[in-house]
């Protein structure tokens, strides 16, 4: 089978190989991949920002169709669309995973990073962890909702918005947009997007944004917030430092920041400002099976459409010099459905 895999010797970090798969063993299922998204974070794993993981197949946004599954497997079927995300597996019987917080099992497995991912024309997943696609969701669109609706959603939700409430989104892009659609159209918040790039303030507007700010022709977007009472909550996709010292400053008394993009810088935090505003700043990270099952479904129905662009699996380093250019709109996604693509 193909394969997009780490190897930092090559452009952009990535190439695309011919690889075996092994058998399945007691637990797993067999997935034949029709699409996977192209996430920031794979940028990061194969740059070797998290560690050196060459010859990995990436991937974290697949979406492909069961084949094959163990003797002792029960919660798939042949023919069954699943999906192949970022938490891929995790133990099942720590204090996380039997809090409802399994992403952050100190045990995890992460698709695509700590082991093989979607980024291939066959992926192994474990069979319980594999979440079905709803009939109605086009394919091509769920390998978006698998990373980014699913971690918009779940950052949503940590944020504690309630309808009516003013919610600030930094950074507008394949996370961000999709932020957008669940705060309004799930959450029924009023939406303040927050970018320099005015391609993705227009989405942002037309995907149904109240408020648009581009602080390099605007100012600081966290003035312009507070001038009109201050946001209730802020999600930071952005990769910016910028972006998470504003979005604290944006907030109003009691406002929490969930921070979601991953800069490689440190973020500056007053304390007066936290204790004496009662600022909350919280990590999020992706979301749960049960999240990703209730992202899938309100893009089912309608309420949040994400906006892919799908390519060839040759044009993967493309992709990947494009995304860290920041030229991307929307999420992009490899086809591999061969009678589509021919790569």
């Amino acid at each position: 089978m193909k394969a997009v895999v780490v190897n930092p010797n090559n452009k952009t970090n990535v190439e695309v190989i011919e690889k075996e798969i092994r058998p399945l063993q007691s637990g797993e299922a067999l997935v034949d991949i029709e699409y996977c998204g192209v996430c920031h974070t794979d940028l990061h794993v194969a740059a070797g920002d998290f560690g050196n993981v060459e010859g990995r197949i990436l991937g974290h946004e697949g979406i492909g169709v069961i084949s094959k599954v163990a003797d002792d497997v029960t919660s798939l079927k042949i023919g069954d669309r699943v999906s192949v995300a970022w938490m891929f597996e995790s133990c099942g019987m720590c204090e996380y995973c039997t809090t409802g917080r399994e992403t952050f099992c100190r045990n995890v497995k992460n698709a695509g990073y700590s082991i093989d991912g979607g980024m291939a024309e066959q992926c192994i997943v474990t069979a319980d962890y594999a979440v079905k696609v709803p009939e109605g969701l086009d394919p091509a669109q769920a390998s978006s909702i698998t990373c980014a609706g699913v971690t918009t959603y779940k950052a949503i939700k940590v944020a504690d918005i309630k309808p009516s409430q003013w919610i600030v989104i930094y950074g507008c892009g394949g996370l961000g947009n999709l932020a957008i659609q669940y705060a309004k159209h799930v959450f029924n918040a009023k939406v303040i997007a927050v970018d320099i790039n005015e391609d993705k303030l227009a989405l942002a507007k037309e995907i149904g944004a109240d408020m648009t700010i581009n602080p390099n022709t605007q100012g600081d977007a966290d003035i312009i917030i507070q001038q009109v009472g201050g946001a209730h909550s802020a999600v930071v996709t952005a990769v910016s430092k910028t972006a998470f010292n504003s979005a604290v400053n944006a907030v109003r008394a009691c406002g929490k920041v969930i921070a979601v993009g991953l800069p490689s810088e440190t973020m500056d935090l007053s304390i007066p400002r936290l204790v004496l505003d009662g600022i909350e700043v919280v990590g999020s990270l992706v979301g749960t099976r049960k999240d990703l099952e209730e992202a899938f479904q309100f893009g089912a129905e309608g309420k949040v459409v994400p906006v892919v662009q799908t390519r060839c699996l040759h044009e993967v380093q493309d992709i990947f010099e494009e995304m860290e250019q920041g030229k991307i709109q929307g999420r992009m996604v490899i086809d591999f459905n061969q009678h589509k693509c021919n790569s």
